[in-house]
């Protein structure tokens, strides 16, 4: 299957501003890409291209004051195939948890860990089977608890609030699962990207990036949703990191306003 990714997103400046860009494909993709990307800006400026401590692709520009529009466009192949199950997947004991995966049990900007929510979530999943049936019992908890609203939406909001408030928009969703598996002791970390309506019911509502997570089991990460809660087709990673303070797609600093925003992940036929 292949399928083409993209967006169009204008911000406008009263003043030049530094900005940091996570919008290119990760570079877990590279080996799928059949069209390649190209972060197109106008004005056209320089791109200054690094990669971070959680090993996404980023890019650095200085904006002009005034409008800019920053694009892309992509063709990626995918196997076609819903996110895999792997049901017998174990909960690793934390002293046999590789090194790298330590990071992803702590408290981090929107997931606090050290809070009410650990004596929650012993109690509530605390008889549930280790491994991959309980990270599946904490999305279905947090798919049945919050209501999801775009007109809900806050910037700042945290996996706490989002318990205490019950609404939210993706990122809400996979904040609070996030921080009950850390709770539990499961290492997840926070992912974005593209992810269209492949095989499900064109959604009413313009497309967007979407958030889901992954979970460290069985010596893997494996992809979980907790606003969606079923697997689905064509995810294609940009970003991963701690949470949602490790993946912003645009970081400004100083002042600029979105004009517009577009994304567009379809099927190729």
């Amino acid at each position: 299957m292949l399928i083409r990714v993209g967006y169009e997103i204008t911000f406008d400046s009263p003043a030049p501003v530094p900005m940091v860009l996570l919008l290119y494909l990760h570079p877990s993709r590279e080996t799928t890409v059949r069209k390649a990307e190209r972060l197109m800006l106008q004005p056209s400026l320089p791109v200054s291209e690094y990669f971070d401590a959680f090993g996404n692709r980023c890019g650095r520009i200085y904006a002009p004051s005034g409008r800019i529009v920053i694009s892309n466009d992509a063709i990626v192949e995918d196997n076609g195939l819903p996110d895999p199950q792997r049901r017998d997947a174990i909960q690793h004991a934390v002293q046999n948890l590789p090194n790298e995966t330590l990071l992803y049990l702590l408290a981090s900007r929107y997931c606090e860990v050290d809070s009410e929510l650990k004596d929650f979530a012993w109690a509530q999943f605390g008889g549930s089977e280790p491994g991959w049936a309980r990270v599946q019992a904490i999305c279905d908890f947090v798919h049945g608890l919050l209501r999801f609203d775009y007109n809900q939406a806050r910037a700042t909001r945290t996996a706490l609030e989002g318990f205490r408030e019950r609404v939210g928009v993706c990122r809400d969703f996979m904040h609070l699962a996030i921080t009950l598996c850390r709770c539990m002791n499961i290492p997840a970390r926070y992912c974005t990207g593209y992810l269209g309506d492949i095989g499900v019911p064109p959604a009413p509502s313009p497309m967007d990036f979407s958030a889901w997570f992954e979970a460290f089991l069985g010596g893997q990460w494996h992809v979980f949703d907790a606003r969606h809660n079923v697997p689905r087709i064509g995810r294609i990673l940009m970003a991963s990191g701690r949470d949602a303070a490790d993946t912003a797609l645009t970081t400004t600093f100083g002042y600029n306003q979105l004009v517009s925003f577009k994304v567009w992940t379809d099927e190729v036929f």
